[in-house]
């Protein structure tokens, strides 16, 4: 995975063209098993943040990962665990992008991170409410925010939703305890671009 770095910066010229149409933006389709879930990405706002997403995706990193935290009336958050609960070995972090102006709106899809603003990986959340705590108000440690890359533009009400409603409990991930995981595990099946006349990335 730290070849990832490396081939971030030849991508970040595709992911970065300014402007694109919502038929043109790139879109990743999350198999999981409760559903459908489209997601469309804003290269022209978090050009670091896609590319990031997109080499994790194009690698089928986020296969058979699960969605291991949820809080209801909060957001979904997966990207980081197998369906066992193993931790995965991720590419460095990238730098904070969330001062582009998005805010993490219901159905905004961000990145996870620790309380270093610069530290996001291969964890994203689903936001199911409108977080407006979680968005940038400046650039100290405290006040960042988490930055957003893309949208659910199909599967919010049908699987986002249910995903957010299982029942969650303590359990072990990575080898340390944690709350509000799922005691059905969700499993991320798979995460593919969807390539269409007008939206032609093909997977790497």
């Amino acid at each position: 995975m730290r070849r990832l770095l490396i081939i971030l910066a030849a991508l970040l010229p595709l992911a970065a063209g300014a402007g694109a149409s919502d038929d043109e933006r790139p879109k990743v389709v999350l198999e999981t098993s409760k559903g459908t879930i489209v997601i469309a990405l804003f290269p022209d706002k978090a050009p670091l943040s896609v590319a990031n997403f997109l080499e994790y995706v194009d690698h089928q990193w986020y296969d058979d990962t699960v969605f291991h935290r949820v809080i209801p009336g909060f957001m979904i958050q997966g990207g980081g665990f197998t369906s066992v609960h193993a931790r995965k070995e991720t590419a460095d972090p990238i730098r904070n992008e969330a001062d582009n102006g998005l805010r993490n709106r219901r159905g905004t899809v961000a990145y996870a991170r620790t309380g270093d603003p610069h530290s996001a990986t291969s964890q994203f959340f689903i936001n199911t409410v409108n977080n407006t705590s979680l968005d940038h108000r400046g650039k100290t440690p405290a006040t960042w925010g988490y930055t957003v890359f893309g949208e659910v533009i199909e599967g919010m009400e049908e699987v986002v939703d249910k995903i957010s409603a299982v029942a969650t409990g303590g359990a072990m991930l990575g080898g340390m305890p944690a709350p509000n995981v799922p005691q059905e595990r969700v499993i991320i099946k798979s995460a593919r671009r969807l390539t269409t006349a007008a939206n032609d990335d093909s997977p790497k």
